[in-house]
């Protein structure tokens, strides 16, 4: 620091004080000696000049003192200002005010957000902080500083007129007591307490007005270490929200998309990545438009919409061919992006993909042309697993005759867009009666009744099945010229069949097992053009129900004996 004396300068000046001191004590002691001895002029000349030199040298030695309590606090004042914690802050302050004052104890007090005071921190002389059950001190001090805003001197508490009557004054035995106020803008936001239990007289008015200077100092650095703590903690508060929120935003199935008003996008979650096959950094910043070309079609007049009016458009479904997923279908709903004051930012999209969906359903749809829908309802998918159970069935099989012989003039496509009307024309047969349907064999069909749901008239149900075909075929036959007419051949079995899921569990077929399955295969095989052939075991079931004629037993193919068959004429 400017003019600040050397270490060397400092020896040299303390010499010439103890000179001067020296000097007017010989003074004195020639004047008092001399009495009588020297006239009265000079005996007082001798006697000014002693006092002169004392109050020289008081001088001195206070301007020293004083010098060296500013350059204490100009010195202080930088430390404390150094660092923003706030409780290095305080200790600076409490350590630095205890050394300038010769104070025992230090206490400083801050006001909490209902306005009370807390000690923050208590250090002795030591440098040592104080245990909370050492924290003796004059409340009535502390708080006429606190309301008042002036500070407070007393140099024996036990005597001053003021305080000796407070019982925290006698019960803790406080004498030296220096107490001022910390304010900022006026406002008083704490006080400095500083007390000795021992020495009366410790502190007197220049203690006070340097501790009231350097109080002005601490409350400021004090004010800016709590206004930077508060600082942070928001800062980690809006972190720790923010990081949240990331997570969040990152965490939702759906993809979301945000665009501002230059139709850049500014934020996509994971979801958006993934549905689109796109990583973050090559979206940020495009425009929406370019990056969702694919959907331009659908989506570009609906985003124009939300831009201009502001309404929100939601379920709006298109699909495309993406080159990082191929063919997906997605669902989007768009809104105006707001701010806190309701005006526009942007807008948002939000994405669903429905592609595996719209497989599902694809596949559903499938299945429910092999199935009942009325069956399907009734399925639960939870309850179904790999291996099969058994159970009575009736089974059908019907083929379509004549088909290998008309196929042989025909393309592989004319062939197919008329085996698709015949085939199409038997499985609505067969669905009407809400049979299922195993499998499509070629030009044949594969069905069965009473399974997976139980059917009481399931043989009815089948015979019903195999008169729609027929009267199917009579129907086809007008929409198709004469050499696509074809003719077709049914056979029907009633007995037990093992049924469940047979594959893996990657794919799998809910099929019909057992010998019962095979005689109805026999027994289909054995019929004529337009004949519906029914075992004698179906039979039993649908007697005088319909109307048979009984034919020549079959010799099927792997078994022993002929089987028993009768030919369906109609319904009763």
């Amino acid at each position: 620091m400017e003019n600040e004396l050397s270490p060397g300068a400092a020896a040299s000046l303390e010499k010439q004080m103890d000179r001067l001191s020296n000097l007017a004590d010989e003074l004195h002691k020639l004047v008092n000696e001399s009495s009588g001895a020297i006239s009265p002029e000079v005996t007082y000349t001798l006697t000014q000049i002693s006092s002169g030199l004392v109050r020289t040298n008081q001088q001195i030695k206070q301007a020293l003192e004083e010098k060296a309590n500013l350059t204490a606090l100009a010195n202080m004042g930088a430390v404390i200002n150094s660092s923003l914690d706030l409780n290095e802050v305080l200790r600076i302050v409490m350590d630095t005010i205890i050394r300038l004052i010769g104070a025992e104890r230090g206490f400083l007090m801050l006001r909490d957000e209902n306005s009370e005071l807390s000690t923050k921190i208590a250090r002795n002389w030591e440098q040592e902080s104080l245990d909370p059950s050492e924290f003796e001190v004059s409340r009535t001090v502390i708080n006429r500083v606190a309301s008042e805003g002036t500070p407070v001197l007393t140099t024996n508490a036990q005597e001053d007129p003021r305080f000796g009557q407070q019982e925290s004054i006698i019960a803790f035995n406080l004498r030296s007591i220096l107490c001022v106020p910390l304010k900022v803008k006026e406002e008083v936001t704490g006080v400095i307490y500083a007390d000795n239990r021992v020495r009366a007289g410790l502190f007197t008015e220049t203690e006070r007005d340097l501790l009231s200077a350097f109080s002005n100092q601490a409350a400021v650095a004090i004010e800016n270490a709590r206004l930077f703590e508060s600082v942070q903690r928001t800062l980690a508060e809006v972190t720790e929200l923010k990081n949240l929120m990331d997570n969040v935003f990152s965490s939702i199935a759906s993809g979301v998309i945000t665009a501002n008003i230059e139709d850049e996008i500014t934020l996509i979650n994971r979801s958006a990545e993934a549905i689109l096959g796109k990583a973050q950094q090559d979206l940020i910043g495009r425009q929406i438009d370019e990056m969702l070309a694919p959907f331009s079609d659908s989506l570009a007049p609906r985003i124009e919409l939300v831009r201009l009016t502001d309404e929100v458009v939601v379920g709006l479904e298109a699909a495309a061919e993406l080159p990082e997923r191929g063919q997906v279908s997605l669902r989007f709903n768009l809104s105006p992006l707001k701010d806190a004051e309701e005006n526009s930012q942007g807008v948002a999209i939000v994405l669903d993909d429905l592609t595996e969906q719209k497989r599902l359903e694809a596949q559903r749809r499938l299945f429910e042309k092999m199935v009942s829908p009325k069956v399907i309802e009734q399925l639960d998918p939870d309850q179904l697993s790999l291996g099969g159970k058994r159970t009575e069935i009736t089974t059908l099989f019907a083929d379509i005759r004549g088909f290998t012989t008309y196929s042989e003039d025909l393309s592989p496509e004319e062939l197919m867009a008329v085996l698709n009307k015949y085939i199409k024309m038997s499985a609505d047969a067969v669905l009407d009666q809400e049979g299922t349907i195993d499998k499509f064999m070629g030009d044949a069909i594969m069905a069965w009744f009473n399974a997976p749901i139980p059917q009481p008239d399931h043989t009815l149900r089948a015979v019903k099945a195999a008169i729609g075909i027929r009267e199917g075929l009579e129907t086809l036959h007008h929409q198709l010229p004469q050499e696509a007419h074809l003719s077709f051949g049914a056979g029907i079995h009633f007995g037990e069949a093992v049924l469940g899921l047979v594959g893996t569990e990657k794919r799998v077929d809910y099929s019909a097992i057992g010998d019962s399955v095979n005689t109805a295969k026999r027994i289909q095989e054995n019929a004529s053009p337009g004949q519906i052939l029914i075992s004698e075991a179906a039979y039993s079931l649908v007697n005088g129900k319909v109307d048979v004629k009984e034919v020549e037993p079959i010799h099927a193919k792997g078994k022993r004996e002929p089987l028993k068959v009768f030919e369906v004429l109609n319904i009763r």
